[in-house]
This record gives C-alpha cells, sequence and structure tokens, in this order.
C-alpha cells in the first residue's frame, strides 16, 4: 500500500510538490524509454507471500510486530493489519530449476518463522481469507501503527465521506458496513512479479490481462468470507470495495480504486501512470528528493520515488512496474490476481502457469487486441472470480469455451511450451504444471476444498467450529507440503475443541431472526413464537433498528388482562405489548460479560445492535447449551 515513509500530513503546498515529483519522475521514465535506458533480453521472476497470523486455535492474532522482531530477518514485513505478514522473495532469473528454488526459499523461510513464533504460541496460515475473521478483528485498534496506513486510511476516507459498504452475494448474502479501510485486511495474495523489456511491455501487459481470467479459475482459494459462501475467490469483490474511495453521492462515472482497467494499452506503461494520475488523487506523499531529470542528466539512475508511491496506492490487478536490479532500471509486470495458498507447491505451481502462458502464448500471439475484445477479458476475469473452474469463456477469436476445457487442451500445452522455450528444466516445469493439470481435472482447488469440508462437517458444532476446523485443516495440510488436490476434507475435530468459540457473542448469536413491527398484530407476533419455537421477538424498524421486544409472558399478560369488550386481543399492536429500550448488547461483547447482564437484568434474551441496527440475539438457551457441554466435558475428565 505504497512506501513507508509516507507522511501522517499530506496537503496544500505538500500536495502540489508532490503532484509535481511525480510528473518529473514521469518525464524521466519517457526520456529513459525513448533513449533505451530500460534493462531489455532479462527476465527475472520474484514474489511476495502474504499470510494470517493465529493463534492455537486458528483465530487471527494482532502479533505483526512481535513476529518481525521475533524473526529479526529483513525479508519480512508488515500490510495493514496487526495479524497479517509479508515474506519477500528474492527475485531470479528464469531458467533452469527456478520454480523449485523459489518454492525451496518459500519453505524455508517459513521454516525459520515458524520457529520464531512457537515461543509466544502465535502461527500462521496461507489462504486468501482467513475463514475465522470476524468483524470485530477489523477495528481500528488492529491496524499497524504506521503512518502511512494511517495516512491512507484518513485519505481515503475523507474522499468517501461515508462509511464503506460491502454487498457481495454468492450461495449467501454479505451486506455490512465498516468506518475504515481495515477490510481490506481480510485479503492476503501471493503475488507474481515477471521483468519484461520496455519494447515488449504493452504487447505482454495485454496479454496478462486477457490471461487473468483462465489463470485465476485454476487457482481460486477465498469462498468464505464471515462465514458466508460467495464467490469462488471473494478477493476479488472484497477488495475493489473495502478501498473504494469514490462518494456514494457521486452522479457519474468514476474509476474504483482497485481495478482491471477499461482499455487495452496501445504504446507503453507511461500511459497506466498517465491513467492513474489523471484519474486518481494523491493520497499521501514524501517530500521530493533527487530530481530525476537532473540524475538522468548526470548519467545517473533516477529512483522516481513519487512516481512508485502513487503509483502503490492504485490497485490494479496486473500492476505495472518501475524497479533498479544490479544498478540496472528495468520494468514488470505484478500478476496481483492469485491468492495465498492452499499450499507453497499450490502457489509457485499458479506462479509458473502464469509465466508459462505469459511466454508460451506470448511467442504464438503477436498482438492479443486483434484477437479479443477488451470486455471481454474483463468479463472473463469476474466470471473466473464468481465461478472458478464452473466459469465459461469468450476466448480467442470469440470463441466460447469452459474453464476446464480451455486450461486442459489448450492452456497446459502452451505453459509448457513456453517454460520449455525459457528454459526452464524438464522436472521443475512438469511438476508445477502437473500440479495445475491434477487441481483441474479433479476439480479440487482451494476453494472446492473449502466449501466442500464445510458442507461434510454440516450441522455438526457452531459454525465458528466448523470455521475453526477449516483454519487448522488447512495448516496441517500445508505443513505436509502436499498440493490441495491431494487434501482429504476436513473435520470439525482438527478445530481443537469448542470453548475458544465461545469467548464473544458474535460467534455463537443467531443471526437468521425473525422479527415484527410496531403496528404488526401481536396474533402475528404470537404465530412466529409458536411456529419456530422462539419466546423472545425483536421489534425493528424500516431501517433495522430495534425498538422493542415482544416477550411470551408479555402475550400471556394480554391475554389474562385483555377485556373482551375492547375487542379481539389478535389486534392489538404489537407496540401495545412491547418493551421499549430493551437491554442490548455488542457483538464483541464476552461470553461472560452477557451472562453477567442477564442475570443481573433477569430478562430472557439480549439483542445484539451494531450501529443502532439489529444483527442478531443470544438467548438463555445459548447459554444453557454452552452449561451443558462444560458439564459433558467435566463429568467426561
Amino acid at each position: 500500500m505504497g512506501m513507508q515513509e509516507a507522511p501522517t500530513e499530506f496537503g496544500g503546498e505538500q500536495r502540489r510538490a508532490f503532484i509535481r515529483a511525480i510528473l518529473r519522475d514521469l518525464k524521466a521514465l519517457e526520456l529513459m524509454l525513448a533513449g533505451g535506458g530500460i534493462e531489455e533480453g532479462v527476465t527475472r521472476i520474484g514474489a511476495e507471500q502474504e499470510m494470517f497470523l493465529i493463534d492455537g486455535t486458528g483465530h487471527p492474532v494482532p502479533a505483526a510486530l512481535m513476529a518481525l522482531e521475533a524473526a529479526h530477518s529483513p525479508h519480512f514485513t508488515t500490510e495493514l493489519g496487526l495479524f497479517q505478514l509479508e515474506l519477500n522473495l528474492d527475485a531470479q532469473r528464469l531458467g533452469g530449476d527456478c520454480f523449485q528454488r523459489l518454492e525451496a526459499q518459500i519453505a524455508e523461510r517459513l521454516r525459520h518463522l515458524s520457529q520464531a513464533l512457537a515461543p509466544h504460541g502465535v502461527g500462521f496460515v496461507l489462504t486468501g481469507i482467513l475463514p475465522t475473521l470476524r468483524q470485530s478483528d477489523l477495528g481500528i485498534e488492529n491496524m499497524v501503527p504506521n503512518p502511512r496506513y494511517k495516512a491512507l486510511n484518513r485519505a481515503m476516507t475523507e474522499l468517501r465521506g461515508a462509511d464503506y459498504e460491502i454487498a457481495i452475494k454468492g450461495a449467501d448474502d454479505l451486506r455490512l458496513k465498516h468506518d475504515s479501510v481495515m477490510v481490506e485486511a481480510c485479503n492476503a495474495s501471493f503475488q507474481v512479479h515477471l521483468q519484461v523489456g520496455a519494447k515488449d511491455f504493452a504487447r505482454l501487459y495485454n496479454l496478462a490481462q486477457a490471461l487473468a481470467g483462465p489463470v485465476l479459475a485454476a487457482s481460486t482459494n477465498s469462498p468464505l468470507l464471515f462465514g458466508r459462501r460467495l464467490w469462488a475467490e471473494t478477493r476479488i469483490a472484497l477488495f475493489q470495495q473495502a478501498v473504494d474511495t469514490r462518494s456514494p453521492e457521486i452522479q457519474r462515472d468514476v474509476s474504483p480504486r482497485v481495478t482491471f482497467g477499461d482499455r487495452w494499452l496501445r504504446r507503453s506503461i507511461t500511459e497506466l501512470f498517465r491513467e492513474d494520475i489523471a484519474r486518481f488523487r494523491t493520497l499521501v506523499g514524501i517530500a521530493p528528493g533527487d530530481d530525476p531529470l537532473a540524475a538522468l542528466k548526470a548519467g545517473a539512475i533516477p529512483k522516481l520515488e513519487a512516481l512508485r508511491l502513487h503509483n502503490g496506492t492504485v490497485y490494479r490487478w496486473n500492476r505495472g512496474c518501475y524497479g533498479i536490479t544490479d544498478g540496472k532500471p528495468h520494468l514488470r509486470i505484478e500478476n496481483r490476481v492469485l491468492p495465498s495458498g492452499p499450499s507453497v507447491a499450490d502457489e509457485v505451481a499458479n506462479a509458473a502457469f502464469w509465466i508459462g502462458l505469459m511466454v508460451g502464448l506470448g511467442a504464438k500471439i503477436e498482438d492479443i487486441t486483434r484477437r479479443m475484445a477488451f470486455e471481454h477479458a474483463r468479463l472473463n476475469f469476474v466470471s473466473a472470480a464468481r465461478q472458478g473452474l464452473g466459469a465459461h469463456f469468450v476466448w480467442l477469436d470469440g470463441a466460447e469455451i469452459g474453464a476446464h476445457q480451455l486450461i486442459t487442451e489448450q492452456l497446459l500445452p502452451i505453459a509448457d511450451e513456453g517454460l520449455a522455450t525459457a528454459g526452464v528444466d524438464a522436472p521443475d516445469r512438469q511438476r508445477c504444471l502437473g500440479i495445475i493439470e491434477q487441481r483441474v481435472r479433479s476439480g479440487r482447488t482451494g476453494s472446492r476444498w473449502l466449501l466442500f469440508s464445510l458442507a461434510a462437517m454440516k450441522d455438526e458444532g457452531t459454525l465458528g467450529e466448523r470455521l475453526n476446523a477449516l483454519t487448522m485443516a488447512t495448516v496441517a495440510r500445508q505443513r505436509e507440503g502436499h498440493p490441495v488436490s491431494q487434501w482429504e476434507p476436513a473435520h470439525r475435530a482438527e478445530g481443537g475443541g469448542w470453548k475458544h468459540n465461545y469467548v464473544k457473542v458474535e460467534q455463537y448469536m443467531t443471526t437468521d431472526l425473525y422479527t415484527v413491527h410496531e403496528d404488526d398484530p401481536v396474533e402475528l407476533a404470537a404465530h412466529l413464537m409458536d411456529w419456530h419455537r422462539v419466546r423472545h421477538l425483536p421489534v425493528e424498524d424500516r431501517e433495522h433498528r430495534l425498538v422493542g421486544l415482544v416477550s411470551y409472558r408479555a402475550l400471556l399478560r394480554l391475554l389474562s388482562d385483555h377485556d373482551p369488550e375492547d375487542g379481539p386481543a389478535a389486534m392489538v399492536p404489537v407496540s401495545a405489548v412491547m418493551k421499549r429500550d430493551p437491554v442490548v448488547i455488542g457483538p464483541d461483547t464476552t461470553t461472560q460479560r452477557a451472562i453477567a447482564i442477564l442475570r443481573s437484568r433477569r430478562v430472557g434474551c439480549l439483542p445484539v445492535v451494531q450501529g443502532g441496527r439489529l444483527v442478531g440475539i443470544v438467548t438463555e438457551h445459548d447459554f444453557t447449551d454452552i452449561a451443558g457441554q462444560l458439564l459433558e466435558e467435566k463429568l467426561g475428565k
């Protein structure tokens, strides 16, 4: 999300100076491109590994700063959330056993991290979205205390001028509001970098756009968020909405800050930078450094820090990047599409598949824009995010084809040719592409494994217990090192017990609620209680704000006290019997606190309210279940 040294305050003259620095950086880059100053003929690959930090029960733990100190390694850095960490991998030449070496490097550095964290009771998991994350984990107190993140959050929130609204529909439906960009911290990716020459940048960038859909379809690993079954790769929808700075009040077309783009490139990388400067307001900045134009005149290589910082605050799924390696400036394409996990072997296979296609298809097609409409490339990407291997694509020359058939019959052979052309050893490319082939033919992507495992545990324990089991089973199978196509389904017992699923009421509260309105007849309330065997009904208004509570006792009292001469009791409005201003709690209330409130206020239930709106309810029955499990455990010992 930008560079570490971004200041906390940014406006007025500072902003103008920073924008001017961006423009001078862009001019310097244009001169370097025109003068052949960008490295050509060298292909390097690199990657960034994001992960979640968890405790022994699979829940997120805000331990990033401790983890950095414990690991004591320059390869690790923070992400947005205190429960996240990023591992940076060394760049290396494409060829030989490069993917085997990349996998070994990831495994070795993760092993080092695991040993450093073990004495603190902290672990990590590679996954696109952590199943055990809760909305209460996304408070601003769990943001890494770095001026860069605080400045970005403040600037984005000010631009939006309202809460962030998340609405994603899949097998389930998720709608929520949040007051900061911390929802973005739900995401973890495996970002792959491919160095390309300046002369071929536009052509290869367009190819990366065209390949985004098929590559993602084979790699999905993020189907769940807050227990809801959403897209095959929910990260795609979530990330765009989580950092969407567009005001809800705006009436014209405005590009989202997370974007696939809206057109092919025609000439060079500078088109991307110009578009981003034109469309996206600078959010953070740094004091202008050395003049890049003066540096060029003196024969030095400019760092282009201002341009790179702004580029880091626009989130293209395929991002164009400028960098310097071994004293030589270069360009690269950063693939941000791929999720973290399910295993290191799967991640490296995804990288090899994409890179092989970039080389192989790049050798077969001179200009992808003549064979595919840009809108089809974008729709293919969204289709893959929604449906994974079930997606159907509009491919070259308008041909319609399913993801499974396209990958197995056309793309895997092309990827193999591309890797062979790049000089990748046969055992290395065969192992990586074999993992992709087995995954696609079996249909067992990370997303499919998670959803299949969750369905197999249906009605076993609470949803929280099942999500814990998914997380801890993922950790166990990652340690074994096998690709996801070989994983056995998760089992409830792998969650490690049930007590940690009752720490806060949001973990077990009932969210599928039956409610009534003030002007409904009490007859409706009585029938709802009878049909669904509940003893309390929340009363809410049209905005889902809690206004009262109807109890079974209140209905009995009405029947006993009602005078028949006043008309049928069934016609009495709910407002006449409901208790106004009932005792309520928030979703992050601890179970101990909820029980204490229940006992001290002598009530039978506690509506759960967030932001003034009803989100759930806990009752005496829920606490009876907890007591029963505790008793069984005690007697069992």
